[in-house]
Parts: C-alpha cells; sequence; structure tokens
C-alpha cells in the first residue's frame, strides 16, 4: 500500500517559448489545426451580434453564389490567431495588437483550417528589462492549403528565467 508520501508530485509544465527563442525568419508550422462547423459558426454569429445574413441565412448566401453559408470571417481570424498561442504567446506576456488583417477568401462550415507563423522582428523592451517585443507574420490555410487569412501581431514575451 503506498502512502500519500509516495505520490509524485505535479510538475508544473512550462508554457510557449521565451523571447531569446524566437530568431527573425523562424518559421511555426503549428499542430492542430481546427474545423470550423455550421454550429460554431452560429454561436459565434449570434453572440458577437453580426448581422449579416451571408453568416446564417443559406438561401441568402447561395443567391450571391456562395455554396451555402459563410463562416464569420472574424471567426476564421480569431481560430487561426488561436492555433499559434501554444507556440507564440503562451509563455505570457502583453497583447500588443495586430496588423495588416487581410481575408483573401471565404470559409464555409465542414473547412478545416491550419496556420503558420513566421517572426518578423524582435527587440528588446525599453520599458520592461523582464520581457523583449516580437512580431509574428500568422497566415492561415484552409483544407486545400489555400490562405484564407493573414495579419501581424506582436506581443511582450518574457526573458528566460522570468516567471510568468
Amino acid at each position: 500500500m503506498s502512502s500519500p508520501s509516495d505520490a509524485k508530485q505535479p510538475v508544473k509544465l512550462r508554457k510557449g517559448n521565451r523571447y531569446e527563442e524566437f530568431e527573425p525568419g523562424q518559421v511555426f508550422q503549428h499542430h492542430w489545426g481546427r474545423t470550423i462547423n455550421e454550429g460554431d459558426n452560429s454561436l459565434f454569429t449570434t453572440l458577437t451580434l453580426s448581422y449579416n445574413p451571408l453568416y446564417f441565412n443559406a438561401e441568402y448566401a447561395r443567391a450571391l453564389g456562395h455554396p451555402g453559408t459563410v463562416v464569420n470571417p472574424m471567426l476564421v481570424f480569431l481560430t487561426v490567431f488561436g492555433l499559434s498561442v501554444e507556440d507564440l504567446s503562451e509563455a505570457g506576456g502583453l497583447f500588443l495588437g495586430v496588423d495588416e488583417l487581410s481575408f483573401w477568401q471565404p470559409v464555409y462550415p465542414g473547412q478545416t483550417l491550419t496556420a503558420r507563423s513566421k517572426v518578423v522582428e524582435k527587440h528588446e523592451s525599453g520599458s520592461r528589462p523582464d520581457s523583449g517585443i516580437v512580431t509574428w507574420h500568422t497566415e492561415g490555410f484552409n483544407e486545400r492549403g489555400e490562405r484564407v487569412v493573414d495579419f501581424h501581431r506582436t506581443n511582450f514575451v518574457a526573458k528566460k528565467g522570468v516567471r510568468p
């Protein structure tokens, strides 16, 4: 019989990468991917009060030449953004913004999105010596490898030896 003192203690795993681990030109192929379904699109569109009928009315969307409803582009953006978090910003640090957000083609329910990011720039922070500033260019693709969205985003990123 084992005693409570024999039990293994949980170990806190480090999340994400630190500032020193990013180099300009470095590419991250983010794993998993995410298939967006009708329910995801309906719920997101309703909760965000997006009243464009393209996102919830199949007949309307078909009348405009689409095969059915279009996935709300903000859901596409946020899904791709979310796919990148584990590799890029999960270690913590303030989010500084998104620039140059572009939507390249519609996404339809049932499509699977994947993402990759490239380190564009990094530099020391003048105001936070425990962090650096990193900018990435992230692209989202459908299951055919066609780019559907891209953007640049910037975060403070903790340096090695700093607790998040």
